[in-house]
């Protein structure tokens, strides 16, 4: 016999933290896993919650819950007040159930964060933000205050910059749990850290979704010695406090959500995240990357059929968040403003600036698309060098493919707006712009590597004007705090001719200033049939073809 406070417990935590999934539910109630289920059972059977499913790239699938309007009767009867009270002090309205909805891959990691607390820690209070510095805020037993701060995939780096100065200058938490999508952004985000007035721990996204509450994966950015979240409550002081969410504007019931729909773009925006699935998005994810992919290259990318990336490419065409469109000969896939704004959503990005670069809308839908009538200010750049763009792809594509087929991993891979590395040498910033940044991991060890495919430095002047950025970034420990492990840097040309004059430029200029960049140059031909991890590399002052990876 399940014990009525236990669906009583089910309900009062679902109006505090919607969308919650059974497994999450049992850790933060404190309940027995049969008790949960039994109660969410009868709970669904008698119309008070609604399960909607959900899966990312970091979590499971899995079927989420909130409550429905008969669920918020009930709890109004619980708590002794009226449904429109519910409405100013749970995030329950509709307003607040789109905005959820919109960052349900968020909510998703931010939810096992909470899971994963200690069980001595019952009395868990959270607090979603839907506006603000902070994603959500945590309340532990003793009043100690935690902020949650996410760092998505798709966010503006210095916007982000500026929501952590924002949360030092308002009402300090007494930490600041922060997650990252990668090594390199979490090493960056703990550089803008240690400016701020702030205790913070940092994960990478993927571990804290994935990971139990004793999983050392906890840092701090004066140490790279990890913790796991008990010992990291060891460490947080009392006294802080958590700001105030923006208040609330005039909320409205939400009406029951409605999943049998067909897929075309007359979709709600905000219950695409319920629909999609993790390979598409994936696929969305690699489009936002990667603009102008065509299927080919796409599925060396991903690595499955033809014929299962022409089923995912064609249903995010129905949903309208993807385009099929002709350029220069070549069909290509680049997100719609829909996908653009799908992910600015997830990711608590400005939606109007996205678009604004990255939006592959025809400035003209009469005319031809050409890169002239393209909205986007970076999606013209690349369509304007296609040839460039299409190279890059290629061999990134490639090194995809052939790391599966080799048993490696490509565990990282950048475009070149996150690829960019800024540093200071004699008192100016400085900065190297490749076209991509990635990490290939064979037998065990993670290699960084940078990528310039080189079409312009034909001349000997230019060659040693390439070269010269990498000189200065070489110089010290630069590429070892940024990455951890130094970079190699990979030069592709379309010719040999090319590629051996630059070979020896580089060696020229390296001896000139002093500083050794590891160097790598090939050219497209020596590429083609060894493929990216081949011998098909040389190093300045050798005549010998190696692998660098």
């Amino acid at each position: 016999m399940i014990p009525k406070g236990c669906e009583n417990d089910m309900i009062r935590r679902l109006a505090e933290m919607p969308f919650l999934d059974r497994l999450e539910l049992v850790s933060l109630c404190r309940r027995a896993r049969s008790a949960v289920y039994g109660s969410m059972d009868r709970l669904a059977e008698r119309g008070m919650v609604q399960a909607v499913p959900h899966a990312s790239a970091h979590t499971s699938p899995t079927r989420r819950y909130c409550l429905t309007a008969a669920g918020l009767d009930r709890l109004a009867e619980l708590e002794g007040v009226s449904p429109y009270q519910l409405l100013a002090s749970r995030p329950v309205s509709a307003r607040w159930r789109r905005t959820l909805l919109e960052r349900l891959d968020t909510l998703a990691v931010i939810y096992r964060i909470a899971a994963s607390f200690p069980r001595d820690e019952h009395s868990l209070r959270f607090q979603w933000h839907r506006a603000g510095p902070l994603d959500a805020g945590i309340t532990l037993s003793g009043g100690r205050t935690l902020a949650v701060v996410r760092l998505g995939n798709a966010a503006d780096r210095t916007a982000f910059v500026k929501r952590l100065w924002r949360l030092s200058l308002e009402a300090r938490p007494d930490a600041v749990l922060l997650v990252a999508p990668d090594e390199v952004r979490l090493r960056q985000v703990s550089r803008m850290l240690d400016s701020l007035p702030l205790l913070a721990f940092l994960a990478l996204e993927g571990d804290a979704a994935r990971a139990g509450g004793e999983s050392r994966i906890w840092r701090t950015p004066a140490s790279p010695v990890a913790l796991d979240l008990e010992e990291v409550l060891e460490h947080v002081p009392t006294g802080g406090e958590l700001p105030e969410p923006a208040p609330s504007q005039r909320e409205s019931f939400p009406a029951d959500l409605g999943l049998d729909i067909s897929d075309d773009e007359s979709v709600p925006a905000h219950l695409l995240p319920v629909l999609l699935k993790r390979s598409e998005k994936r696929v969305l994810d690699l489009l936002h990357d990667w603009p102008w992919l065509t299927t080919a290259h796409l599925e060396q990318f991903l690595g499955v059929h033809p014929t299962r990336v022409n089923q995912v490419s064609a249903r995010l065409r129905s949903l309208g968040l993807a385009a099929s469109v002709k350029a220069e000969g070549l069909r290509c896939l680049a997100l719609s403003e829909r996908g653009l704004g799908l992910l600015a959503r997830r990711d608590r990005s400005a939606v109007g600036a996205a678009r604004q670069r990255w939006s592959s809308a025809p400035v003209d839908p009469d005319s031809p698309l050409d890169w002239r009538n393209v909205h986007g200010s970076r999606s013209r750049q690349l369509l304007r060098n296609l040839d460039h763009t299409q190279a890059v792809h290629w061999f990134l594509a490639a090194l995809a493919h052939q790391a599966r087929s080799r048993g490696c991993h490509l565990i990282q891979l950048d475009p070149p707006r996150r690829a960019a590395r800024f540093f200071r040498r004699d008192d100016r910033l400085h900065s190297v712009r490749p076209e991509a940044f990635g990490v290939v991991r064979r037998d065990g060890k993670e290699i960084p590597f940078f990528l310039e495919w080189e079409r312009r430095a034909v001349r000997p002047v230019t060659m040693a004007a390439r070269i010269a950025p990498y000189l200065r970034y070489y110089t010290d420990r630069q590429p070892l705090d940024d990455h951890g492990a130094i970079p190699i840097v990979l030069v592709v040309f379309d010719d040999d001719i090319a590629a051996g004059h630059f070979l020896r430029v580089a060696d020229q200029e390296m001896r000139r200033a002093g500083v050794r960049v590891p160097l790598w140059v090939s050219h497209r031909a020596a590429l083609e049939e060894p493929g990216p991890l081949g011998a098909a590399w040389r190093r300045p002052g050798s005549f010998r073809s190696e692998c660098p990876f």
